[in-house]
C-alpha cells in the first residue's frame, strides 16, 4: 500500500526517517508551521524557517524518494506574542502563494486567550481572501469547546466546512466535526492524544468517510511510520483495504487536492532520484557516500 503523512514536522527530523518512510510506502507528506520548542525572538527567524519548509526540506524529501509539500501560518502558541505576531501576519502572504504551499496551518488554539483568538480570525480572512484550505490545530487542554470554537469561527468568517482540515482530533470531538462537515485528521503518538488501538475503534465506529490519520512526528517522542503502523493494525482488526485505504491515503489526497497543487501524479510513477544535486551548495550526503540517481542524467533542478 501507498501512504500519505498529511501532518509531519520533518524540520525536526532525520534522514533515516525519510528513508524508513519511503521503505514503508511513504510517498506524499504536508508539513505545516508550528512552534519548535523554543520560542523565537524575531521574525526574521520565522522568515528562516518558513523558507526552510518551501525550500531545503522540499529538496531534501525529493533525495529520498517523497513529494513535500506544506502549509504555513501563525501558530496558535506565538500567537500570544503579539509583537512578533504583527509582524510575522505581514509575512504570510509573501510564503502562502509559493509552490508547495496547500494552505494555512496549523493555526487554531492552544490556551485559548484572546490574543489566539485574534490571530485565529486574522488568518481566517485571509484564507477566505485567497482562497486557501486551513488546517487548524485543536488544543490538547479543554479541547472539546476548544474544537467546537474552532469550527464556529470558520463559520462565522464565511469558510465552507469541506476546506477545512481539523486536526488532532479524538473520541471525545469526532462525532461532531463529521457532523459538521468538516475533515476530522487523527494524530498517532506513541503515549498520547490518539493510540493505535483508539483509532481502530474510532473506524469501526465512524466508518472512513472525511477521516485520515497523521503523524505529527516532531522533536517529542512521536512516531514518523505512525500512518503504515496504523494502516497495518487496522487490517489486523478487520477492517476492509478499501476503508483503510481512505483513512491512510484517500481522504488526505481528496482534502489537500483541493488546493490545485496536491495531485496523485506527482507520485504515482515514482519520484525522480538525484543525490547528486546540490541545494545552495548543501547536498544530503557526507564523504565517501555513493550518490543514488534513479532519473536520466539529462534532468537535473537548478538551485
Amino acid at each position: 500500500m501507498l501512504f500519505i503523512d498529511p501532518h509531519i514536522h520533518m524540520v525536526s527530523r532525520t534522514t533515516d526517517d525519510y528513508q524508513a518512510m519511503r521503505a514503508a510506502g511513504i510517498v506524499a507528506i504536508i508539513e505545516p508551521a508550528f512552534w519548535q520548542g523554543q520560542p523565537r525572538t524575531e521574525v526574521g527567524t520565522y522568515k528562516d524557517y518558513l523558507s526552510m519548509l518551501v525550500g531545503w526540506e522540499r529538496f531534501r524529501a525529493s533525495q529520498f524518494g517523497i513529494r513535500h509539500y506544506c502549509t504555513v501560518g501563525l501558530n496558535s502558541r506565538e500567537a500570544n506574542n503579539e509583537a512578533l505576531a504583527e509582524q510575522v501576519m505581514e509575512l504570510l502572504p509573501l510564503f502562502l502563494m509559493k509552490e508547495g504551499v496547500l494552505g494555512i496551518g496549523e493555526i487554531g488554539f492552544d490556551d485559548q486567550t484572546p490574543a489566539e483568538e485574534k490571530y485565529f480570525r486574522a488568518q481566517l480572512e485571509m484564507a477566505k481572501e485567497l482562497d486557501l484550505l486551513v488546517q487548524i490545530h485543536t488544543p490538547h487542554r479543554d479541547k472539546k469547546h476548544g474544537t467546537s470554537r474552532s469550527m464556529d469561527l470558520c463559520i462565522e468568517h464565511g469558510l465552507s466546512p469541506e476546506k477545512v482540515i481539523v486536526d488532532h482530533n479524538n473520541e471525545e470531538t469526532v462525532r461532531e466535526v463529521l457532523e459538521r462537515g468538516f475533515w476530522a485528521a487523527f494524530t498517532i503518538y506513541p503515549h498520547t492524544k490518539m493510540g493505535n488501538e483508539r483509532m481502530v475503534a474510532v473506524v469501526q465506529q465512524y466508518g472512513s468517510e472525511r477521516i485520515f490519520v497523521n503523524s505529527a512526528a516532531d522533536w517529542g517522542v512521536s512516531d514518523p511510520l505512525a500512518v503504515p503502523k496504523t494502516a497495518s493494525l487496522m487490517l489486523e482488526r478487520g477492517i476492509s483495504e478499501a476503508d483503510v485505504h481512505k483513512v491512510c491515503y484517500q481522504n488526505a489526497l481528496l482534502a489537500f487536492g483541493q488546493s490545485g497543487q496536491f495531485n496523485e501524479s506527482d507520485w504515482l510513477a515514482g519520484v525522480s532520484i538525484d543525490q547528486t544535486q546540490r541545494f545552495n551548495g548543501n547536498s544530503v550526503l557526507r564523504g565517501g557516500q555513493t550518490p543514488q540517481v534513479d532519473k536520466p542524467a539529462d534532468e537535473r533542478i537548478i538551485h
